[in-house]
């Protein structure tokens, strides 16, 4: 039951708005439009001093954008982040952050010079002390309040352009939901009700893969530095052919909460949504629009997905035919690989399917079960990569709708990174898949849980062996020298009072 109170907790569905550097969220770096905090190793911006990085112009490309969004200067995240800053810190080598304080992905040590690379398991390859871990570590990012982090609670226009900062504390799992709903939600066109919906800078289009890459990765990053447990990792959740919510179980995820009807969906109505708390996770799996989703997704329909060789492919949005990501996002025909497919598929089925927070684009992060779930799709996209060896050149340069061409700044991310850096293997990044093991290293993980959980008891194994062998010369013993006790009991009691003994 340990994990419902986990889904009970983290169940306060609040729409909110994109992370800030806390040390860049004041007056004075809004109105100056620069966020180059000082590191804290030498005092000196970026940690410039100890060649770390430097504070720099951000250069935002100038390749058009798709026609999917006919506007200019209206969004906040248009050309991110000019809107709040013009000048970041660059990191050099192997540092990173927004303050060059930490290590790229897969580095470590005083001065990022040592590999370490890691293994994302399947979540039902987990120990049961792993599991254990793995729920802890989710309610205390809950429960923790950001030390890096902050949200916005306006628009920079709401902000009289930086001269009024308006900014949030958040707990860290909170400042992961608001990314998501802050990439996602409609464009603010000015005005109560003045919205753009078709518009997502993360989804329905080539940068889904790589943005969803990225945020796991600091969703494990926040949570190590959280923990101390430099080897967490994120597990996936294999949903192929699974009938029902495998993982809604008292010993993961939790099951439906509260059973009943589906989620409502958010009205933004044209504003920014505030940090007030919306009320608990919703759930209801396989209870869902069975005219929008079938059921989840087949073996057969990852693996004709991995058979597409084309990433993606002419408007670059849900219309895209034959393009791997978007059969792999969801709108594309996963037997024909047509687009706008009136049924969704991959992906997006397994969030219809949840029937909950998790049908919601927007919302969808408030439940735990979205990390597993795209823990699984960032791996797909890597079996992807593998086999067939993309240049760089099959992520789009140009043309795909606004916030996904290839040089585009990753929207909220600061610090700034691009789509097409996260166009590349997860060996480059530090950490690997037990799926794409070889068949006898897979073979060993698989077998790892029961291994580890076998350590844990082979003592009283052995004391029991030990007592079995030794108990019956005892009692022998004892029948000899005092033959009454043990004379007028039955065979059955015997047995019984053995048992127990041992």
């Amino acid at each position: 039951m340990w994990s419902l109170f986990f889904i009970s907790f983290i169940s306060f569905f609040t729409l909110s708005h994109q992370q800030f550097p806390r040390l860049c969220a004041n007056r004075e770096s809004l109105l100056s439009k620069e966020c180059c905090p000082a590191w804290e190793g030498d005092g000196s911006p970026c940690g410039v001093s100890s060649g770390r990085g430097s504070c720099q112009d951000v250069v935002v490309p100038e390749e058009p954008d798709g026609p999917q969004y006919p506007f200019s200067g209206l969004d906040d995240r248009e050309k991110w982040p000019l809107v709040f800053y013009n000048r970041t810190c660059q990191c050099e080598g192997n540092f990173m952050g927004y303050n060059c304080l930490d290590c790229k992905f897969g580095y470590y040590g005083e001065n990022c010079t040592q590999w370490r690379a890691s293994l994302r398991r399947n979540v039902f390859h987990l120990s049961h002390d792993e599991k254990i871990k793995l729920v802890s570590y989710l309610n205390l990012a809950k429960q923790t309040v950001s030390r890096d982090y902050v949200v916005a609670t306006g628009t920079y226009q709401e902000m009289e352009n930086g001269s009024i900062p308006m900014f949030s504390d958040v707990s860290v799992y909170d400042v992961f939901v608001w990314l998501h709903y802050y990439v996602s939600r409609e464009a603010l066109l000015g005005g109560p009700g003045n919205v753009w919906s078709n518009v997502d800078f993360a989804h329905w289009a080539p940068a889904f893969l790589p943005w969803h890459r990225l945020y796991l990765l600091l969703w494990e990053h926040e949570i190590r530095k959280l923990t101390g447990d430099m080897t967490f990792t994120i597990p996936y959740w294999d949903w192929r052919d699974a009938q029902t919510c495998d993982v809604c179980t008292d010993e993961l995820m939790g099951g439906s909460n509260p059973p009943g009807s589906q989620f409502p969906q958010p009205s933004l109505q044209g504003v920014l949504c505030d940090v007030t708390e919306e009320g608990p996770l919703r759930r209801n799996p396989g209870n869902h629009n069975r005219n929008l989703v079938q059921r989840l997704p087949t073996s057969a329909e990852v693996a004709f997905a991995l058979s597409l060789s084309n990433y993606d492919t002419g408007p670059m949005d849900r219309s895209a035919n034959m393009s791997f990501r978007n059969t792999v996002e969801g709108f594309g025909d996963p037997q024909t690989g047509i687009g706008n497919s009136p049924r969704l598929n991959m992906h997006a089925a397994l969030h219809v399917f949840m029937n909950g927070s998790m049908s919601s684009v927007q919302g969808s992060a408030n439940d735990p079960i979205f990390l597993l779930h795209h823990a699984y799709v960032d791996s797909i996209f890597e079996e992807w990569l593998r086999r067939h060896n993309p240049s760089s050149a099959q992520y789009p340069e140009s043309n795909a709708p606004i916030g996904h061409n290839a040089r585009y700044h990753m929207v909220p991310y600061l610090p700034l990174r691009r789509n097409r850096d996260f166009f590349i293997s997860t060996k480059e990044l530090g950490y690997e898949y037990s799926n794409l093991l070889n068949s006898n290293q897979r073979i060993a993980e698989a077998m790892r849980p029961y291994l580890d959980e076998l350590r844990n008891v082979w003592p009283w194994l052995l004391f029991a062996g030990l007592m079995g062998g030794i108990l019956p010369i005892i009692l022998d013993s004892i029948t000899e020298k005092q033959p009454l006790i043990l004379g007028n009991v039955t065979e059955e009691t015997s047995a019984r009072n053995y048992q127990t003994t041992i």
